[in-house]
This record gives structure tokens, sequence and C-alpha cells, in this order.
């Protein structure tokens, strides 16, 4: 048997939805299509994000979303010099073995192949990066009684670390935070980290609600830019949703993360007259909830109100009242992570026990 073949095998008449479970269950952006054996295709997170971002069907099978034109494979006997330059070209998890009738000889995996499982991000950008940390955290409590919620503790770093430390990866090293509740508990803890980065504080005298504080951004930030939630971890290459962001010309990119809802009775559908047009057992409901991340265009700090406050869907709203681009970026539910949720975060701690 395929080293962990359960893991990344999927049916061309799986569906969408089921696809994205499974690489959520597996921790996996890539999954091989396959049918007796015989190789189908691959289908990447990025295929199911196009598919969401064009509207269609979760149902729907995969195999009607596969891009056939855009799959690598290598062939037995091709070089280790061989497979590792193809899978650095196209950025892939695996490299399905396939011989010339098509059938399915073996699966090459990065971890195995680089002695490394993480990969390398597409595309490095040195963009600002805003952090919403002034919020007293009252899901928390009463954690959050004695700390501040960006240095709630993960394994042996805090939040605003684990923050710190995924947009490092992407390139980007100036963080303007916002702070308002025990502001000089954070001041002190990410002086004496002694980083690297370009860090800058603001202070709101007040609350200013998830968008207000950015009016005391005025005249500083002349750039595209992320916000970001203190208390939320995005799994994701940032660069994706920033050229997802740049080719649409959104003027705010909102990060969406799909939750999955099931209903435990029966669902029934009627027409007029009350004549029956659809029975659904215990069907399972997806939305796409908002995370916590965005990027934003510079210019937005001027539609924001000063010293008043005002929440970030407030200038979404806004936006979308004078037609103006707002765009949503969806993601799988397990890439993102609400620390702020009691639940949540003990789970997330879960993985760091050993």
């Amino acid at each position: 048997m395929i080293k962990n073949s359960h893991q990344i095998n999927i049916r061309p008449d799986a569906s969408v939805l089921f696809a994205l479970k499974q690489m959520d269950q597996f921790e996996r952006k890539l999954l091989l299509v396959s049918e007796n054996n015989k190789f189908i295709g691959l289908l990447s997170i990025g295929d199911i994000q196009r598919a969401i971002i064009n509207n269609i069907d979760l149902n729907v099978p995969v195999g009607s979303i596969l891009r056939s034109d855009e799959y690598v494979v290598s062939r037995p006997g091709d070089s280790t010099k061989e497979i590792k330059a193809m899978m650095l070209q196209h950025r892939t998890e695996f490299m399905p073995v396939v011989d010339t009738a098509g059938e399915l000889k073996d699966v090459l995996f990065w971890e195995d192949m680089f002695a490394v499982k993480k990969q390398e991000v597409a595309a490095q950008f040195n963009l600002p990066v805003v952090i919403m940390a002034g919020g007293k955290g009252t899901r928390l409590k009463p954690l959050t009684n004695v700390l501040p919620k960006p240095l709630i503790p993960i394994s042996d770093k805090t939040m605003l670390e684990e923050i710190f430390d995924r947009f490092n990866q992407h390139g980007s090293s100036r963080f303007f935070i916002s702070v308002n509740y025990k502001s000089d508990l954070i001041r002190y803890y990410v002086k004496s980290l002694n980083l690297d980065d370009e860090i800058s504080f603001f202070e709101e005298k007040k609350p200013l609600g998830t968008a207000g504080s950015l009016s005391l951004l005025k005249g500083q930030l002349q750039e595209t830019f992320f916000v970001s939630n203190c208390d939320i971890l995005i799994e994701q290459d940032y660069s994706e949703i920033l050229s997802f962001h740049r080719e649409n010309e959104n003027e705010i990119t909102i990060v969406a993360a799909l939750r999955h809802f099931p209903i435990a009775y029966g669902t029934i559908e009627t027409e007029e007259n009350g004549l029956l047009t659809k029975l659904l057992e215990k069907p399972e409901l997806t939305f796409k909830i908002n995370s916590g991340m965005y990027i934003l265009e510079p210019h937005l700090i001027e539609d924001i109100p000063v010293d008043e406050f005002y929440n970030i869907t407030d200038l979404i709203i806004k936006l979308q009242q004078q037609g103006r681009k707002v765009g949503v970026f969806p993601i799988s539910q397990n890439s993102w992570i609400d620390i702020g949720d009691w639940s949540q975060y003990s789970r997330y701690l879960e993985n760091f026990k050993t």
C-alpha cells in the first residue's frame, strides 16, 4: 500500500465539500484523485478556493473542478534530482509516480524528499501589518483578568509572537499594534523580546471598535496593509490572499473561513400550496465566517471617522453600499484558529502535548 494513501486519495465522484473536510482532517492542501488505482489528477486547496470564489456548489464532484492540464507527475525511473526540481517548481506537497498506462505506482512526499514538512510560501512581501490588540478578551476570562489577550500563551510563545512569526515567514517585519487594555504589560513584554521587527504601538484612549483605531494611523500607511485580530491564527499562504486582492483590484479583502454546521433533523422545502419540493435527511450547512483578517488599501483610512467607535464591518457595509470592491477569500475550517474561544484554544494547545 502506498504511504498515507488514505489521507491523500479521493475518488472523482466525491464532493468538493468531502475533499475539503479530508484536507482539514489530515492537514493536507493537496489530494490525489484516482479510481481503481488509475491516476486522474491532483486537487489542490487552490482549486477548491477558486471554485468557492466562483460560487460553485460544494456538493458537485471534484472531477468537475479538476484542471487536468495542470497536474504534475513523475515517471518510474525519474531521478531524485529531477523529481525534487519538479516539486520545487510547482510547490507540490507530494509527487505521484505514474507509468505510461496511467497506473499509480508510488507517491513521493515533500517531507521525505526534503526532510522538512513545511514548504516555502509562493512569494515574499514586506507590507505593514496592523494587529488589533486593544480588547479585553472577555471570552477568555478569568485568564484575561491577569494576562491581556495578545499575551495568551501558545506552547512556549504568546499569541503576538505566533502572529509575528507567520508574517515573518512571508517577509513582513513592520507591525503596528493597537493597544488599550493592559497596554503597559504588552509594551513591556514585546520590548523584552528584542525582536528585529519594526514595531510601533498606537493607543486607543477609549474603545474605538474593530476599525476606529485605524484613524490614528492617518499619514503613516501609504501602501496596502494587512489587519489581523490578535486572537486568531490563519494557516494559509498569505501571498495567495494578497495576489487575489490585487488581481481583483479590491479595496478591502476579507479572509473568510468555511464553517460546517450539521442539522440533527431532516429538513423539508415546500412550494406554493404546501407541495413538497425537497426532503433532506440531516443535511449540513456551510457558511463563510469572517475570520478577523483583512487586506486594506491605505486610502481607506480616510473613510474611518476620527475618535469614534467604528467597526470594520461598518466600513465594509459603507463600501458595498457605494458599489466599491470588497472581496472575500475563502479558507478551510481548520485553517482558521480562533484562540479567543475557550474550546478552540484548548484544542489548539492539545497539538503541543507530547
